[in-house]
């Protein structure tokens, strides 16, 4: 497959891109792959879900992200008493008027940071992933757009962890792209120690892009060529997760459809013109990880989704 790479042109949305992520590198240390994959995700239009342990940075990532984007910012702690109104808005009655007044709730932001999702019951999940998914609202008869572009970011903690409500696969979906931050490697570590975790609060970062920008990155990605034995290698990939003896099932179509928009996304990150096959083994893992269910759940899926690659040859 030939390789084609694009030259960066001066003044155009994508010339800022380095610069956007060498300011999150900074805030975010030692977890280049992890930043690069939440952008990408903004960029194809989809949602990312962070799932890890408290304190590991992933609220400071969502900030982060959103400050160096130039985005509005909203964090919404979910709880087992949040309500679907608490999240969506809700419709008030104004005796002045004698008319109902819409209260939009923190959805109606550029980027929101929905914290552990899984502490909330059922229906409040529901409530926001069917936002996600429409991307609006609909409340007393009346259908209100969500702003463009939505992101949203969402954290979930173990499953083990006291007072969790699992995401069901059909809404794990929903995410276009799941990672784990994990613990800093020792220098970056040392670096937060030495610091005090202040080297640059997210608070200060300036805007290096902005939501005019991000639109047009966005079509941008949409025509990034994936050639024809491009695509041959996603259905390869595909049915390798079908027939896997591990796997309980594999990538759906709608799946396909979302790992050539990641690995678009990816490939224009990357400076590239065309979709590679080593930008759809970049987003793979991160895709096909929380939509595969293992016949055998002490088993890591990471080694599945290794072996599929391995396995898996490039037309």
């Amino acid at each position: 497959m030939t390789r084609a790479v694009s030259v960066l042109a001066p003044g155009t949305p994508r010339a800022a891109l380095p610069a956007a992520l060498e300011q999150l590198d900074r805030v975010i240390l030692g977890k280049p792959t992890q930043v690069r994959l939440a952008l990408a995700c903004l960029l194809a239009r989809g949602h990312l879900l962070i799932e890890d342990l408290p304190g590991v940075g992933k609220t400071t990532l969502a900030q982060a992200l959103a400050r160096t984007c130039g985005l509005h910012f909203r964090r919404v702690q979910f709880t087992a008493d949040l309500l679907p109104a608490d999240l969506l808005g809700v419709s008030i009655w104004d005796a002045a008027s004698a008319t109902f007044r819409f209260q939009e709730g923190p959805v109606f932001s550029e980027v929101l940071l929905a914290d552990e999702i899984n502490r909330a019951t059922p229906r409040t999940q529901g409530a926001l992933l069917e936002a996600m998914e429409e991307r609006q609202v609909s409340e007393g008869g009346v259908t209100r757009p969500l702003p463009d572009p939505f992101f949203v970011i969402a954290t979930q903690n173990p499953a083990a962890f006291v007072g969790t409500s699992p995401l069901p696969e059909a809404q794990l979906d929903r995410f276009l792209l799941t990672v784990t931050l994990g613990y800093p490697d020792p220098r970056a570590e040392r670096a937060l120690l030495e610091t005090g975790g202040r080297s640059q609060t997210v608070r200060e970062l300036p805007a290096v892009l902005s939501g005019a920008a991000l639109h047009v990155m966005q079509r941008e990605v949409d025509r990034v060529h994936a050639a024809p034995p491009l695509l041959d290698y996603l259905q390869l990939l595909a049915r390798a997760t079908r027939e896997h003896p591990a796997l309980e099932s594999g990538l759906s179509p709608r799946a396909l459809l979302a790992l050539l928009a990641a690995a678009r996304a990816w490939a224009y990150l990357s400076g590239h013109d065309m979709v590679l096959p080593e930008d759809v083994q970049a987003v793979f893992p991160s895709l096909a990880a929380h939509r595969l269910p293992l016949r055998d759940p002490s088993r890591p899926v990471a080694e599945v989704l290794r072996r599929v690659l391995a396995d898996t040859p490039i037309p």
